[in-house]
C-alpha cells in the first residue's frame, strides 16, 4: 500500500475521531443552555422601568457589580455587551439584555421588561406598541449607489 494512503487513513480516522467528540460537546453545550433558560425564566418578574441609555460596552467598563465581573471568564472581559442604564423605582441600575432585544428597546421611555436578576429578556412598551426608531442612513459607497437607484426607479415611474 502506497504511504499517500496511510497517511489518507489516518487523517480520515482522526477527523472523524474529532468530528464525534465536537458533536458530544456541542449536545452538552445546548442542554445546559436550555438549563439556563429554564432557570431564568423560573426567576424571571415583570418590572416597570424607565430606561435612561443603551450602550455596548466592554464587561470592565460597563458598570457591573464586581461579583459579575469576576464570574465572566477571562477571554470574555474584553468582549462587548448591551448594556442598559435604566431607574426602576427609585434606583438607577446597569442590566444586560440580550442581543435580540437591543435594538427594540427605547430610550428615554418608560417600558414593562422581564427582568432575570441583572438580564432584560423581554420588553414590552407601557403605553402601547414599542415606537419604532428611526433608522440611521448608512455611509458609505455602496449605500450610495442603492439610494440613487431607488430615486431613479421612482422618478422613472
Amino acid at each position: 500500500m502506497p504511504t499517500w494512503v496511510i497517511v489518507l487513513l489516518i487523517v480520515i480516522v482522526i477527523m472523524a475521531v474529532l468530528l464525534f467528540f465536537m458533536s458530544r460537546r456541542v449536545k452538552k453545550a445546548q442542554d445546559e443552555m436550555a438549563k439556563q433558560e429554564e432557570q431564568m425564566a423560573a426567576v424571571a418578574q415583570q418590572v416597570s422601568m424607565l430606561i435612561i441609555d443603551k450602550k455596548r460596552l466592554k464587561f470592565k467598563e460597563a458598570g457591573l457589580p464586581e461579583s459579575v465581573i469576576s464570574a465572566v471568564p477571562w477571554y470574555q472581559k474584553g468582549l462587548k455587551v448591551p448594556v442598559v442604564k435604566a431607574k426602576v423605582g427609585p434606583q438607577m441600575m446597569t442590566l444586560l439584555c440580550k442581543e435580540e432585544i437591543f435594538e427594540e428597546i427605547p430610550v428615554k421611555k418608560e417600558v414593562k421588561a422581564t427582568v432575570s436578576g441583572l438580564y432584560i429578556t423581554k420588553v414590552k412598551g407601557l403605553h402601547g406598541a414599542n415606537a419604532q426608531q428611526e433608522t440611521k442612513k448608512k455611509k458609505g459607497l455602496r449605500a450610495w449607489a442603492l439610494r440613487k437607484r431607488k430615486e431613479l426607479m421612482e422618478q422613472g415611474k
